[in-house]
């Protein structure tokens, strides 16, 4: 393909041709790269350049799927849960139980899918306390949530969800300084639908 030859050029040269620049300039740099795609196959079937493909791989690293390394888990949800701690203004723990439930999910979206999920349960954490395991599930916003108690006279139950569904959006939106495609990805839906809610509720 084409863009892989304008990327090998650049490698071996090392000059590039800003946007718009009549001439080439020199560049000082250092490339990573990197792939979930199978590479040797790639390479029988013509689909990737060999020329490229060695160019690039001078210290190639193999990391394996996060379920197969599941011991690295507990370290890697604690530098999250600082990361987004910290920029929540929150101070927030984790339960042993969380802890297990975690090592024992399947990550087919690998460390970005546990990001997403610490940075979901922080966003749904309040300060001072620790992730609740409902939290740390498959399908977060399908679990019981925590303290409701069915006062004896009964409640509006649709008037309780529009409530809470306006509290988990304008959570997320606080979350993300209102970065809309962020606070889709913490509630697990759409964008379009999180504009829908956004709207719904007026916020």
């Amino acid at each position: 393909p084409a863009m892989q030859v304008k990327i090998l050029r650049v490698l071996q040269e090392n000059r590039i041709r800003p946007v718009g620049a009549p001439h080439e300039i020199p560049v000082d740099a250092r490339v990573i790269a990197a792939t979930h795609r199978n590479m040797p196959q790639m390479l029988d079937d013509g689909d990737f350049r060999q020329d490229l493909y060695y160019r690039l791989s001078v210290i190639p690293l193999h990391i394996p799927p996060l379920h197969e390394r599941r011991e690295d888990i507990p370290d890697l949800v604690t530098h999250f849960i600082k990361k987004f701690s910290a920029r929540s203004g929150k101070t927030i723990g984790i339960a042993e139980k969380s802890i297990q439930i975690l090592q024992n999910r399947a990550w087919k979206g690998n460390v970005r899918e546990l990001e997403h999920t610490i940075e979901r349960a922080v966003a749904l954490t309040r300060d001072g306390e620790e992730i609740s395991p409902d939290y740390c599930m498959e399908n977060v916003l399908t679990t019981r949530p925590r303290g409701i108690d069915l006062p004896p006279e009964g409640v509006h139950l649709p008037t309780y969800l529009n409530n809470l569904e306006k509290e988990f959006v304008a959570e997320a939106m606080r979350r993300t300084g209102g970065n809309q495609t962020r606070a889709a990805e913490i509630l697990q839906i759409p964008v379009h639908a999180y504009r829908h809610l956004v709207a719904k509720h007026n916020l």
